[in-house]
């Protein structure tokens, strides 16, 4: 059984930060590649960070230089530190197995997300 959680959206004014987590059962983290996707309204879903498992980055251009991916293999879990946050980053944010190219493998059944709302 696959499972997803993810957790610590809110409300931030422009310019402030937040830490996001994800926590994964079963063995979607064992060997795959995880990311942090985001969804805003009318807007289809993006990845807008990844990590290997062993710990090789990737960011869209969007968000380089302002959030960091992690992870812990030992707790399943990954992590999203945004900072200097602004209303364009306003969006429901999941994680998943990472999907670069069509050539990778589908992401997992997703979970319900996390609401990142920053004000102006």
């Amino acid at each position: 059984q696959v499972h997803l959680v993810e957790s610590g959206g809110g409300l931030v004014q422009a310019g402030g930060s937040l830490g996001l987590s994800c926590a994964a059962s079963g063995t979607i983290f064992r060997g795959n590649r995880m990311g942090w996707y985001r969804q805003a309204p009318g807007k289809q879903r993006e990845l807008v960070a990844d990590i290997t498992s062993g710990g090789s980055t990737n960011y869209a251009d969007s968000v380089l230089g302002r959030f960091t991916i992690s992870r812990d293999n030992a707790k399943n879990t990954v992590y999203l530190q945004m900072n200097s946050l602004n209303p364009e980053d306003t969006a429901v944010y999941y994680c998943n197995r990472a999907r670069r190219t069509p050539y990778d493998a589908c992401p997992f059944n997703w979970g319900q997300g996390t609401q990142v709302t920053v004000s102006s």
